[in-house]
């Protein structure tokens, strides 16, 4: 499977975490939390693309949560 490209949404296969692509470190891809935050290293194999409604639901939750307040 080819990895996803840096700046690409991504999911974590394990947790169902959404991230964008960071980089490729090692046998690692590097995600970082949608709207940012710290970065986690997932194996090639246990990372996809993101689809249009997973990117929609990530980028939901950051505008509410930056509603609230919760995030800068």
């Amino acid at each position: 499977m080819q990895e996803p490209p840096i700046g690409s949404c991504a999911v974590d296969i394990r947790t169902g975490r959404v991230g964008v692509v960071m980089g490729h470190e090692g046998p690692y891809v590097q995600l970082r939390p949608y709207g940012g935050g710290r970065e986690w290293d997932v194996e090639p194999e246990a990372v996809r693309v993101a689809t249009p409604a997973e990117r929609l639901r990530a980028a939901t939750a950051y505008a509410n949560a930056r509603s609230r307040g919760e995030v800068p």
